[in-house]
């Protein structure tokens, strides 16, 4: 059991410096420097740079605690890090007891024979990880992309030392909970749960391993909590160090993603006895599901698909990584409003990034609790690995951790054993040696795979992220496995690209945007607001991501009258692109079963592929992906005058509904062509409703410059999903001032805005000036003559404000806004 917990004030210094200023455990080097007014915002301007050289120093660690006599009468006491990061030495009364290497795993040290009863004393010296590196990478470089560090030499999260949308921060300290733990020579070593599905009766099996000094007569009870609260319980004696306890399920109730069903979780206690004396005692959260990967042949090639329960299901999602480069910041709260973000946006799966590091126990119980699948990847990527000796070591006892941890979630969808390596070993110019490329076979397709069939047998192992078959051999094929496809945006390809692409399963793909107003001026200074400027393009990652964005807009937008301006068609060209590849995706469901796009959130305010900022504020695409991940879909696929319309029904339910549609012409806003259809979609299908033809209609470039289709897929009278679309690109569309009207009404919980547009409106945002607040919807189109309510309940916003401070700080604008006029 925890004994004594040594989270809380510490005292810390850097070794070369005699003064020790306080911190606060868990925490780190950076977040007590900050703490103590010693360094300023390393996210401000280019702070990054000299904060960053902070960790080229080492820093120590240091506090007291008292130890009483009736702890000293265990007969182990352990001193049990959970995080430490990275290289660590420790002592305990002046004598140094270990030695790590890894941030990625817990450690647990015997310090029975060193504590003394009354005041104790612990010290941790951190070095610097930045030196280490240095001195590594000159004995002998190892490749690692986004990096000169060669950081792929170090178990510390990648991520710190810079990458692509992240600052190199590379930060230290004591990053999880410190204490120690006391117990007798019997202890509970595991409990692992594999479940039986069989005609809607489920029975768990629960494998017990107990750490004894002998295997006489312990008792064990084990108790089953229902969501009603419901118990089973059931009362075992053993005699040996393992054994399997069958406990049927009675009427059980299934845990399901997000959009299926609901998501039930039962409690399992398990707790060692002898006689009348409580030895040890464990306790686990589960979900009734049967999950895993479905693979099978067909006329493409092999499919790649989540099956839940007996359902295959299209993943929805994002890319999740850290979300902030100081881990102290983290919190529960904030991680429960990210993936609540998830959720409202139609989300039912997640991948955790391999370069950066294993989730905390809180983001597992989240996403058990929200319905999130989560794909885990292991923490490598990007990177080439020395796969032998101690770091060997180092890797099987981080992953045996980790998956120990973590496996008995609901959510835990799949482990993959790294990010692009296997397609960075295939395809890229990487010049590392022959020996290495075998250490990467031995590592993820010999070593890591036989790792996790022996510590989580029951969820699926994939090779790497992208993979096809393993072995190199064609990683990133469209027709096997998981693809990444970065050819929109890297190679500048256009968005209808992505209709050429047919994926089994799309887990990265992704464009930039700026964030918004409010987060660049958490950073900049007035004269810095130019994307150019020296402090703009230190807060963007991608070399060429500037350039890259602009010409983006260039294709798509006319040319912005503003700094403002050129943030909002940032963000509007993102939503453009990823929604035209998942709308795609999702007309193709069956062939391609996931869309995970890159990247979800960010870690600092920079210019990203996140969908949410740094300060948890939603982009643009985040209110699109709410829509284009909706259960039910109407989707347009417009090719020159033609257009199909399709619907995609996710849900287990049939949809009964009457897709309408209306060609118009924007100056007047009279309909030229109109018409309705009803028909039953059947649940877990993609179909094409409708084929078009306006070819005689728009039978000249004036006429598709100023018309537009609009359609509405409806059941009863709720608007399941509906679509605007254009038939030029919109720069050249002849847009009129939409002369949006609006109206705000208060309720108990939620503010109501009526909006009324008199013409076409193309991505109207609505945005708060100083309060942050997540609107039911926003970048939305509106038909001339059009009516809509929306939402903003007052739970989301970040301070208590009144119906007239909304009104003051309530700004409405859409494209016709964003560039200059005759």
């Amino acid at each position: 059991m925890k004994l004594m917990d040594l989270n809380g004030k510490w005292m810390m210094k850097r070794v070369d410096e005699p003064q020790w200023i306080e911190a606060k455990v868990p925490g780190s080097v950076y977040s007590d420097l900050l703490s103590a007014g010693k360094i300023e915002d390393p996210f401000y301007r280019e702070n990054e740079d000299s904060v960053y050289k902070l960790s080229c120093f080492d820093y120590e660690y240091s506090r007291e605690f008292t130890v009483t006599k009736s702890i000293l009468e265990y007969d182990f006491l352990k001193l049990k890090c959970e995080g430490l990061d990275t290289i660590a030495e420790i002592s305990v009364n002046g004598k140094k007891i270990a030695e790590t290497e890894n941030m990625h795993r817990s450690y647990e040290f015997d310090i029975k024979k060193i504590l003394a009863e009354g005041v104790n004393t612990i010290n941790i010296l951190f070095k610097s990880p930045v030196t280490y590196l240095e001195e590594r990478k000159k004995v002998k470089p190892i490749w690692s992309n986004f990096s000169d560090t060669s950081f792929a030499y170090l178990r510390k999260a990648h991520y710190m030392f810079g990458w692509d949308w992240s600052p190199a921060l590379p930060d230290m300290g004591i990053w999880r909970s410190i204490y120690i733990e006391g117990f007798n020579k019997q202890r509970i070593d595991e409990v692992y749960v594999t479940q039986k599905h069989e005609q809607g009766n489920v029975t768990l099996d629960i494998r017990l391993k107990l750490d004894l000094d002998d295997g006489m007569d312990y008792g064990i009870s084990l108790t089953v909590c229902s969501p009603q609260g419901d118990k089973i319980e059931k009362s075992i004696t053993m005699y040996k160090r393992e054994e399997h306890v069958l406990i049927e399920i009675p009427d059980p109730l299934l845990w399901w993603p997000n959009g299926c069903g609901e998501q039930n979780l039962y409690n399992i206690e398990v707790v060692l006895s002898k006689g009348e004396n409580r030895l040890d005692s464990k306790s686990l959260r589960i979900g009734l599901r049967t999950m895993t990967i479905n693979q099978k042949d067909d006329e493409w090639g092999r499919s790649f698909a989540y099956e839940i329960n007996g359902i295959e299901i299209f993943a929805k999602g994002a890319n999740f990584v850290p979300m902030d480069n100081i881990l102290a910041r983290c919190s529960r709260e904030r991680t429960e409003r990210l993936i609540k973000s998830c959720v409202d946006a139609n989300f039912n799966s997640i991948r955790v990034w391999g370069g950066a590091y294993y989730p905390e126990d809180y983001f597992f119980d989240l996403c058990d609790e929200y319905g999130l699948i989560v794909w885990q990847d292991l923490m490598f990527a990007c990177g080439v690995y020395d796969f032998f000796g101690k770091f060997k070591e180092e890797v099987i006892a981080e992953v045996v951790c980790n998956m120990k941890r973590i496996r008995h979630h609901a959510s835990l969808g799949l482990w993959c054993g790294n990010n692009e390596m296997e397609q960075g070993w295939s395809e890229w110019d990487m010049k590392e040696s022959e020996e290495r490329k075998q250490y990467y076979i031995d590592q993820f397709e010999v070593v890591l795979p036989q790792v996790a069939k022996d510590t989580d047998p029951n969820t699926f192992y994939w090779l790497a992220s992208p993979s096809s078959f393993g072995g190199f051999d064609r990683p990133n094929d469209e027709n096997y496995g998981d693809m990444h496809d970065w050819t929109v945006w890297h190679s500048r390809e256009p968005f209808s690209y992505y209709r050429k692409r047919f994926p089994r399963f799309m887990s990265e793909f992704g464009l930039q945007s700026f964030p918004c107003r409010k987060t660049i001026e958490s950073f900049t200074l007035p004269e810095d607001r130019n994307i150019f400027s020296y402090i703009m393009e230190k807060h963007q990652k991608c070399g060429t991501g500037n350039e890259k964005i602009m010409y983006y807009i260039s294709q798509n937008f006319r040319y912005p009258n503003s700094f403002d301006s050129l943030l909002y068609l940032s963000q509007l060209v993102q939503t453009e692109g990823i929604r035209y590849g998942v709308e795609h995706w999702r007309r193709n469901r069956g062939r391609c079963m996931g869309a995970i796009y890159w990247q979800l959130n960010d870690c600092w305010p920079v210019a990203s592929w996140a969908s949410i900022d740094s300060f948890g504020r939603w982009k643009a695409l985040h209110y699109a992906a709410k829509r284009f991940y909706s259960r039910v879909l109407a989707s347009a696929c417009e090719d020159g005058t033609s257009v199909s319309l399709h619907i995609t029904n996710d849900t287990l339910n049939k949809v009964n509904g009457t897709m309408k549609w209306r060609l118009i012409y924007a100056l007047t806003e009279n309909v030229l062509m109109h018409n309705l259809r009803e028909g039953i979609v059947e649940p877990l299908t993609a179909v094409e409703f409708e084929k078009l033809d306006f070819s005689k209609v728009l039978d000249t470039d004036d006429k598709k410059r100023n018309a537009y289709l609009d359609f509405k897929l409806t059941e009863g009278d709720k608007v399941l999903s509906s679509g605007i679309v254009l038939f030029v690109p919109a720069k050249y569309f002849n847009f009129k001032d939409p002369e949006i009207e609006v109206n705000i009404k208060e309720e108990p919980d939620r503010f109501v805005i009526g909006l009324t547009s008199k013409k076409l409106a193309k991505y109207i945002e609505l945005n708060l000036k100083i309060t942050d607040g997540v609107f039911s919807d926003n970048y939305f189109d509106m038909s001339g003559g059009e009516i809509r309510e929306v939402y903003l309940n007052k739970d989301s916003l970040t301070r208590n404000i009144s119906l007239q401070e909304l009104k003051l700080e309530l700004t409405i604008r859409s494209l016709y806004d964003s560039y200059e006029k005759a």
